[in-house]
């Protein structure tokens, strides 16, 4: 028999809004999911079920009103909520409760959703993997020995498990989609400048922009509906009469120019080796594309000059965060070793780097021009065990993150919209995922087709924690 979780994000909706199930009763199905199942995959860093009962009572007593109405979702642990603890996934931040809550939260309470806590990510969002010092690490619901990625990995990992029906998170070099690859769930990261209140506008280099994780692309449609769409802004994000991307992702896609690539802009830097499953992913996603009647040709594309200019960006983000002498004794290695690291750039490195970036940015938009989308892998390697990365080489680190999702970063460096979506599974029974990169502002040509994929690949299982 099928529980409320077996549910859809959308089914799920639909039976709140007429009344087949309440908001405190789908808040206490996944409320006490949470409890039983939690401990031993590191989703919540903070549960908050007194609040999201209160909340759900408040709501099940007025009009079903709102996108989200009475959906449970989880606030990734870098966006602050008033009076909830908000640590950043740092020891420097266990204590601090803000007093206000960041629109990325707000708009989705706004659309009628219920926060039921924190999800779990790794100090200021900064690795590709959710391990921190003072909480359990994010493990991926197929086999917990395995870490779920990041920085979203909480919130791929409470989706994947069925801890929550969908999340908002947020992907600076692929903090949404190198989780959700990880894990085997739909992870969206939306254009430069397409979610207002987390645009990527406002931060070296334009990276980080906010964006949903979701079991399907439906869901993951709706939740970018809500964060595009679900406040007014003194500025347009969209064009006036586009259509939501919700209808994009139920809509029959037209035939589409597609590009093929294995390469990385990190080939000629580091020794990126492509594991036989994520290659046999990228093969499956391209007959079925192909036999869908979509034009599908191998790619020629050639970057260089890739690695020093992102490294150099990333540096500089990390030293923005002006952390004294006695907090980077506090903090992670990695995070220590990237500030400093960017303390000692000069000004003309910088400008420098950020002058590549835009004619990177450039260049890539250029050369990806005859497509409405490129596919390539998600992830370089599968899963790798918690501990995997290097706990005090933070050199070495950094290498093993770029060779783990070689695949994520370029996209954020050129403002591009892309999706990771599941198309088959490994030998031992784990999703493996592709990507599709879209057109500056394409996002809905990507759902369309990534949901397309969704549907020719069909039902894939769910992990066993999910039947618990």
């Amino acid at each position: 028999m099928a529980e409320l979780h077996d549910l859809t994000a959308i089914e799920q909706l639909a039976a709140l809004r007429v009344r087949e199930v309440g908001p405190v009763e789908l808040t206490r199905h996944y409320l006490d999911r949470i409890a039983r199942l939690d401990d031993g995959l590191g989703a919540f860093v903070e549960a908050t079920a007194d609040a999201a009962l209160a909340r759900a009572a408040s709501l099940a007593d007025a009009a079903p009103e709102g996108a989200l109405w009475g959906l449970p979702f989880g606030d990734k642990d870098l966006v602050p909520r008033a009076g909830v603890p908000t640590r950043f996934g740092s020891r420097l931040h266990q204590d601090f409760v803000p007093d206000a809550t960041a629109d990325q939260a707000a708009v989705l309470d706004e659309a009628g959703g219920i926060s039921l806590g924190k999800t779990n990510t790794p100090e200021f969002g900064l690795t590709g993997y959710t391990e921190t010092q003072i909480a359990p690490p994010a493990r991926d619901p197929w086999n917990p020995i395995n870490g779920a990625g990041g920085s979203s990995g909480g919130a791929a990992t409470a989706v994947a498990a069925g801890l929550l029906p969908l999340a908002p998170a947020s992907d600076g070099g692929g903090s949404i989609r190198i989780p959700a690859a990880t894990v085997g769930v739909v992870g969206l990261k939306p254009s430069r400048g397409r979610v207002p209140f987390a645009s990527g506008l406002d931060s070296p280099g334009g990276l980080p922009v906010a964006g949903p994780i979701a079991r399907n692309v439906a869901d993951a449609a709706l939740l970018l509906d809500v964060q595009v769409r679900g406040r007014t802004y003194s500025y347009a994000t969209s064009a006036p009469g586009e259509a939501s991307f919700l209808d994009a992702a139920t809509s029959v896609p037209a035939s589409a120019r597609i590009g093929v690539t294995t390469v990385s802009p990190w080939d000629e830097a580091e020794d990126i080796r492509l594991d036989p499953d994520a290659a046999r992913a990228v093969d499956i996603a391209t007959a079925l594309l192909a036999d869908a009647g979509h034009g599908v040709d191998p790619f020629g594309w050639r970057p260089r000059g890739y690695a020093e200019m992102f490294t150099t960006i990333w540096r500089t983000s990390a030293a923005r965060m002006n952390l004294s002498d006695a907090e980077l004794q506090l903090v992670e290695p990695i995070t220590a070793w990237l500030a400093r690291e960017g303390r000692a750039l000069t000004g003309t490195q910088v400008l420098d780097a950020l002058a590549a970036a835009t004619t990177f940015e450039r260049e890539t938009i250029t050369a990806f021009a005859p497509f409405d989308a490129v596919l390539t892998p998600a992830l370089a390697l599968p899963p790798q065990p918690v501990g995997w990365f290097h706990p005090t080489d933070a050199a070495e680190n950094f290498s093993q993150q770029v060779r783990y999702a070689p695949y994520s970063s370029f996209v954020n460096v050129a403002g591009l919209p892309a999706i990771v979506v599941p198309v088959t599974l490994s030998g031992a029974g784990h999703p493996v995922s592709v990507q599709l990169i879209g057109r500056p502002g394409g996002e809905a040509r990507i759902i369309a087709l990534a949901a397309e994929l969704e549907r020719l690949v069909g039902p894939l299982p769910r992990p066993v924690v999910w039947r618990e």
